[in-house]
């Protein structure tokens, strides 16, 4: 047995999922994010993206993944963050094929759960940034309450998904007294939104900016 001290944590990356409604500006916060990138597209929709020079591969099938996953292990070194847009989309397109396979549908459902889980702990255990988008809807908690939060086929794999990520944060958008659309960043849990962020370092509102949230955190790639 080998005793270590939390002195000697190394903070290698950070893994952020990223909720929030159709147009409110997921994809968007990619630009916000220092360094060198690639883009996993399950969704196709990058033309916010326009006018930027950042490297992509678009995702239609588990093979696709697989094959982009590979090429990002064996060239670590080209990139400081990993993006999958969206994870919600790609469990759709696994449970899709899951289903041609089983004829059991709770079995394809189980299945698909558990491709995601591993998929999600493979690229957390990258040493790089890893950025995650999702849809958004009403999802019921481990308490039993309905709280917004990542939106996935299955309740299960919803109540699963925050264990596994660094920072569970919810994309908003408001009105102000001019107004003004306003977009941020919600962090911390209330009576609405599920939300998490482990490394306690966060305000419950932040901007609409991952380089600035990297940066609290302490896990942009120097």
């Amino acid at each position: 047995m080998e005793i270590k001290s939390t002195a000697d944590i190394a903070l290698r990356g950070v893994t952020l999922l990223v909720y929030g409604q159709s147009g409110v500006g997921k994809t968007t916060l990619i630009k916000t994010i220092p360094g060198r990138k690639m883009i996993l597209s399950a969704e196709g929709g990058l033309l916010s993206l326009q006018g930027t020079d950042i490297q992509y591969v678009d995702i239609h099938t588990m093979d696709e993944l697989t094959e982009a996953f590979n090429h990002v292990v064996e060239h670590l070194e080209d990139y400081d963050c990993i993006i999958l847009d969206s994870l919600s989309e790609l469990a759709e397109v696994i449970l899709s094929s899951e289903k041609k396979e089983s004829k059991d549908v709770r079995q394809a459902y189980l299945g698909m759960q558990d491709m995601i889980m591993d998929l999600v702990r493979a690229f957390r255990d990258l040493p790089v940034t890893v950025y995650m988008t999702a849809k958004q809807e009403r999802v019921q908690s481990d308490s039993g309450r309905l709280l917004f939060g990542p939106s996935m086929p299955g309740q299960k794999l919803s109540q699963l998904l925050p264990y596994v990520f660094d920072e569970l944060l919810a994309m908003r958008s408001e009105t102000n007294e001019n107004n003004e659309n306003i977009r941020f960043i919600q962090t911390f849990s209330d009576s609405s939104w599920c939300c998490k962020d482990r490394s306690g370092k966060l305000d419950a509102y932040e901007d609409a900016d991952l380089g600035k949230i990297l940066t609290k955190i302490g896990g942009e790639r120097k």
